[in-house]
C-alpha cells in the first residue's frame, strides 16, 4: 500500500543532513564566482600575438616529415617482406 502525500504529510531531516547541503551549496556557489571571476580576468589579458614561422623552422619541419614519411615506406616495404615469408612457411 503506497503513502499518499499531501499537506500534512511530513518528514524528518537530521541537522547533520542540513550542514551538509548547505555545505555543499556554498561549495558549488563560490565555485561559480571563482570561475566568474577568472572569466573576467581572462576577458581583460592581451591577446598572444601571432606565432610567426620562420623559413628555416618551416624547412627543418618539411624534411622532418619526409624523412618520417621515408622511414615508414621502408618500414612497410620489410613488413611486406615478412608477411611473405610467413605465407610461405603457412601455406607451402
Amino acid at each position: 500500500m503506497a503513502k499518499e502525500l499531501n499537506e500534512d504529510s511530513g518528514f524528518k531531516v537530521s541537522i547533520k543532513t542540513l550542514m551538509g547541503i548547505g555545505a555543499a551549496m556554498a561549495t558549488v556557489i563560490s565555485m561559480w564566482f571563482m570561475l566568474q571571476a577568472d572569466i573576467a580576468e581572462a576577458r581583460t589579458l592581451p591577446e598572444a600575438p601571432d606565432p610567426e614561422v620562420t623559413r628555416m623552422e618551416f624547412d627543418m619541419k618539411d624534411q622532418m616529415i619526409r624523412q618520417t614519411i621515408m622511414t615508414t615506406q621502408e618500414d612497410v616495404k620489410d613488413i611486406k617482406k615478412s608477411l611473405e615469408k610467413i605465407e610461405d612457411k603457412l601455406y607451402k
